[in-house]
């Protein structure tokens, strides 16, 4: 139960609130740190589904806890962002509807997948919510470097673009993961 990657894993969901820390207050060695964490927190989500697959060490407990401490972590990032007094990095107006997109497709997928799971019904990981994930993360991780460096506006209004893109292809793949359960449905 407690492998490297089951391990990596719950060092994700507990760095959180560090996460958090670090971006509450509007400062740029705050957010410099906090963007190191974050890739940090993104390396070990890349080793600990590579470590498990090669070890032969994919778990249950790994494949119940991977997505929540992806969420977990998303979910927190974008809160702050919403949240931040600090303009180089916030996510305001407008741009607030693609985070409550990328929140709310969050929510209703795992609610989903949760249905699903008790008819015993698998749906894959497509390619396309991999590139989701991507820019995602780009995204979110553009704005707290924006936050560490404030005087390069071009790469808040990158990352703002990136949280755009991000949301119309998690509108996509909630839409694909809807039509599979709604198959499923009485």
């Amino acid at each position: 139960m407690l492998t490297l990657p089951n391990l990596l894993t719950l060092s994700r969901i507990v760095t959180v609130p560090v996460l958090v820390a670090l971006l509450w207050w509007p400062w740029p060695t705050g957010y410099a740190l906090g963007f190191v964490l974050y890739c940090l927190m993104g390396v070990t989500d890349y080793f600990d589904g590579y470590l498990a697959r090669a070890q032969g060490a994919v778990s249950k407990l790994g494949q119940f806890l991977d997505p929540i401490a992806d969420k977990i972590m998303i979910a927190a990032v974008i809160l702050m962002l919403v949240g931040t007094r600090h303009e180089a990095a916030a996510i305001q107006g407008v741009n607030i509807i693609a985070a409550l997109v990328i929140l709310l497709r969050e929510i209703a997928v795992s609610g989903l997948r949760e249905f699903l799971a008790g008819l015993r019904v698998s749906v894959p990981v497509s390619w396309l919510a991999k590139w989701k994930t991507t820019f995602q993360m780009i995204s979110l991780g553009g704005l707290i470097l924006a936050g560490a460096l404030p005087e390069w506006h071009w790469l808040h209004l990158a990352s703002l673009g990136c949280l755009w893109i991000a949301a119309v292809l998690t509108a996509l793949t909630g839409w694909d993961y809807l039509r599979v359960g709604l198959k499923h449905m009485d």
